[in-house]
């Protein structure tokens, strides 16, 4: 268990600690020189029951409130500090706010000096007290009296302790882990360490980390945990870090950073969050409100844009936070912000969305998937989200530092079908797919002669908008279960089909021999089968428009058609050329000499390509599109980014 102490300056804190542990977390000397606490003091003891405490002694001068919101945050227990001579102080009220705001609800209050005052002095203190805590979450708080002098009241407050070590839950130690630096230091013989609160996961001797946000890579030497020597650190636990790496020394790691996975690595600075600011507060928070802001051991400034009204003193909304640096952070990160001046707290709350939009950030599927996410429960955030608009299963699983396991678990919790890497709920899936049937049945009523509705203009009719890759997938899933069929860059029904007529079939009959021989990368022109036949011109054009729209040809030219059989053929020329080519460019004569035509059929055959955004030109040289090299079907599959993920069922 981790203790922070909260309270006036030169109310007994870092006496306390010393009374209860034997430490004196005053390390510096001109904190000493000075009677009180500078920076961060840290220190270790069984008190009793078995187990390591830590405690975290923080500074309560007022200016010095931004250390003390570096050892707040990872905190399992508050124990406020109050002298029972002076009673309830400015910063004894502005570090109660900001515990509240924290979300710690676990306290203990120690009336401090209880040797200067008498029992109703005592009793008065305990008024104060009282009514400083009311309506925040240390409300019923016990509050007892101690004397780091007389010894009165420590045994009792030592068993307090012990009681809720025990009663402690152990944290998210199964996700990666995340590490919240307060201090960076170097050791004689053994290099760059940082100590800080693990926050999730734990961490071994050997493991591979980042110190994000600027994307460090380490190795963990040695650990500490809880003050000892250990060989993995966990969740609640107070570690020290042995790190090495190229770029890792005491002067490139500063307050703030955080070691991490390193798939956890995702800096930002631009995050939506629910603010709740304090009544005490003299005006509203209207947009661009600047602050400073505080989470876990960093401080940026930052601008506050409400994504609603103003928000009120003493009232809470949703707000994005514009940083003036990116940050490493989690959703439901707690956070503080105080005035430029840093002279008040102004609110606080918890972060929501770590890849905020800049744009249309106060849509109604925006608020409505901001609300969603307040959901401190993984399955419960994800099925509320799903219910808005489909979810980005790895950002959703890297911004909450969740395990594989335990995204698997959220999903099947929450009822989520997957597309690829992209989760939706099963009755927004089931409506996309009464969408398709019902959008491909009209085209096709409205468009006999149409083989079937183009691919990109499908996807944009269709309601949640999948991107293009999960379209892709969704739209095999699909085909695989028999609901539609993929015709290049076409989709259809699978019952539907261009038919021609029995005149019009005889005339393609002896056309088909003509597109599949020896000459079928040149075949003969709409006039020359005119001729061949002694038919109109225009009554050959119609018939093989017609086959065009059965998938059997391709227009590759004016009057020009090739089989569709021979596309493909040339389809798989092509991608030979460029993949002989060393940097994958490739000349039209390379493809020309491989089908044994004349350059200008062999241009037109190119320039059909690049309309289709199959090849991409510059100058004389072209080389494959790897997103639309699957227009043909699996002919270049595996030089597209896109496969061919099935749906995968949560349960």
């Amino acid at each position: 268990m981790i203790v922070g102490t909260a309270g006036h300056i030169d109310h007994g804190k870092t006496a306390l600690v010393k009374a209860l542990t034997g430490a004196d977390t005053d390390r510096l000397a001109e904190e000493k020189a000075r009677g009180i606490t500078i920076d961060l003091g840290f220190a270790y003891a069984d008190l009793g029951g078995g187990t390591i405490t830590g405690f975290v002694d923080v500074p309560g001068h007022e200016r010095l409130i931004h250390t003390m919101l570096a050892g707040a945050g990872g905190i399992d227990m508050a124990l406020l500090v109050v002298a029972a001579d002076d009673g309830v102080m400015p910063q004894t009220r502005e570090h109660v706010a900001i515990l509240d705001l924290l979300g710690i609800g676990r306290g203990i209050v120690a009336l401090t000096k209880a040797d200067l005052a008498d029992d109703a002095r005592r009793a008065e203190a305990a008024a104060e007290i009282r009514d400083a805590l009311a309506g925040t979450a240390l409300a019923d708080a016990p509050i007892l009296p101690v004397s780091s002098l007389t010894g009165e009241g420590i045994d009792a407050l030592r068993a307090s302790l012990i009681a809720a070590e025990t009663a402690t839950a152990a944290r998210h130690v199964d996700g990666p882990m995340r590490l919240a630096v307060d201090r960076s230091f170097t050791l004689s013989g053994a290099g760059t360490v940082v100590t800080g609160t693990m926050l999730t996961g734990r961490v071994a001797v050997g493991d591979q980390v980042i110190v994000s946000p600027r994307g460090l890579p380490a190795r963990i030497r040695a650990i500490h945990a809880q003050n000892r020597p250990a060989t993995e650190g966990l969740a609640g636990q107070r570690c020290a870090l042995n790190l090495a790496g190229e770029a890792i020394s005491k002067d490139a790691i500063h307050r703030g950073d955080v070691v991490l996975s390193p798939a956890l690595h995702a800096p930002t600075d631009r995050i939506d969050a629910w603010l709740t600011v304090l009544p005490s507060e003299p005006k509203p928070i209207g947009t661009w409100f600047p602050a400073r802001l505080h989470s876990h051991a960093v401080e940026t400034g930052a601008r506050i844009v409400p994504l609603g009204d103003p928000i009120q003193p003493g009232q809470g909304g949703p707000v994005q936070i514009v940083l003036d640096r990116p940050i490493a952070a989690a959703v439901h990160d707690r956070f503080i912000l105080r005035d430029v001046s840093a002279s008040r707290t102004i609110g606080g709350g918890g972060f929501l969305d770590l890849r905020a939009p800049a744009r249309k950030r106060r849509t109604p599927e925006r608020l409505a998937l901001l609300d969603a996410a307040r959901a401190e429960d993984p399955a419960a955030a994800l099925a509320a989200m799903l219910a808005v608009a489909p979810v980005d299963l790895p950002a959703f699983a890297r911004d909450r530092s969740l395990s594989p396991a335990g995204l698997a678990d959220a999903l099947r919790r929450a009822d989520g079908a997957t597309i690829g890497d992209l989760a939706l709920g099963r009755p927004v899936l089931d409506a996309l797919q009464a969408q398709l049937t019902d959008t491909l049945t009209q085209f096709h009523e409205g468009n006999p002669d149409l083989a079937g509705l183009g691919r990109e203009r499908l996807r944009l009719q269709l309601q949640p908008r999948l991107p293009k890759d999960a379209f892709l997938a969704f739209l095999r899933a699909e085909a695989d279960v028999g609901r539609a069929v993929l015709d290049g860059a076409f989709v259809r029904l699978p019952g539907h089909e261009v038919r021609l007529t029995p005149e019009d079939e005889a005339l393609w009959d002896r056309i088909a021999p003509a597109l599949a021989g020896e000459t079928r990368f040149r075949p003969p022109r709409v006039r020359d089968f005119a001729t061949e036949f002694g038919i109109d011109e225009k009554d050959v054009r119609r018939v093989l428009r017609l086959t065009q729209k059965l998938g059997r040809t391709d227009q590759i030219a004016h009057d020009h058609f090739f089989a569709r059989e021979v596309t493909r053929e040339m389809v798989a020329i092509i991608l030979d050329v460029a993949a002989q080519s060393p940097d994958g460019w490739f000349t039209a004569p390379a493809f020309r000499d491989r089908v044994q035509n004349g350059r200008k059929v062999a241009i037109e055959i190119l320039d059909f390509f690049d309309r289709l955004g199959l090849t991409l030109r510059r100058g004389d040289l072209r080389r494959i599109n790897p997103h639309r090299a699957d227009l043909f079907g699996d002919i270049g599959r595996e030089s597209s980014p896109v496969g061919r993920p099935d749906f995968k069922s949560a349960s």
